[in-house]
């Protein structure tokens, strides 16, 4: 269905069409890292711990979904497109996981360097200390790219901007049936 020809579209259509793709997943990330980073200003301000979590999240989610957006375009996790739609659902999910979780330890040892902290310094605290934070942030991280791809990927299966019409506006968009009549309704 969604391997029919068309025509290439504008490099203006392109950048416009990337560009909303950034902004929908950056909107998407943002709001859930900034719901766990609320769950962790709560648990910290019980101790006497204030944490500025809304800044933090919408530079994460900025940074996460520009990573995604590169991985995306590398054509990172492809798949067979005659595969049932959870396998290469899982396998995106998991592919960008791994390349998040790289980024991030890349940006830890980027900060560290920054702070002049030795690499040892830098990992040691990301694998010690905060190991637990890390995975649990990476399995959440997990959790939320599961819907995100399926999304994508029941996209590309039924064809470009079919999924987006049939959830916004019209639930049967693209089929090739006469219109209802207040009858139908």
């Amino acid at each position: 269905m969604g391997s029919e020809t068309r025509p290439k579209a504008s490099v203006r259509q392109r950048v416009l069409d990337e560009f909303f793709e950034l902004a929908i997943l950056t909107a998407y990330l943002f709001v859930t890292i900034g719901a766990v980073n609320l769950m962790k200003a709560a648990v910290l301000q019980e101790h006497g711990i204030h944490l500025a979590y809304w800044g933090v999240a919408i530079v994460k989610a900025l940074l996460l979904a520009k990573f995604m957006a590169v991985g995306k375009a590398l054509k990172i996790g492809q798949h067979n497109p005659e595969s049932p739609l959870i396998w290469p659902t899982l396998r995106k999910a998991f592919v960008f996981v791994l390349l998040l979780f790289f980024l991030t330890v890349v940006e830890e040892v980027l900060v560290g360097w920054f702070h002049r902290r030795s690499m040892g310094e830098s990992l040691g605290e990301l694998f010690g200390a905060r190991l637990p934070e890390v995975l649990a942030g990476t399995l959440i991280l997990l959790l939320v790219l599961i819907p995100y791809f399926a999304f994508q990927v029941l996209a590309e299966a039924l064809g470009e901007r079919r999924l987006v019409a049939m959830f916004l506006w019209d639930r049967h968009a693209g089929e090739n049936r006469p219109p209802a009549t207040d009858r139908d309704r």
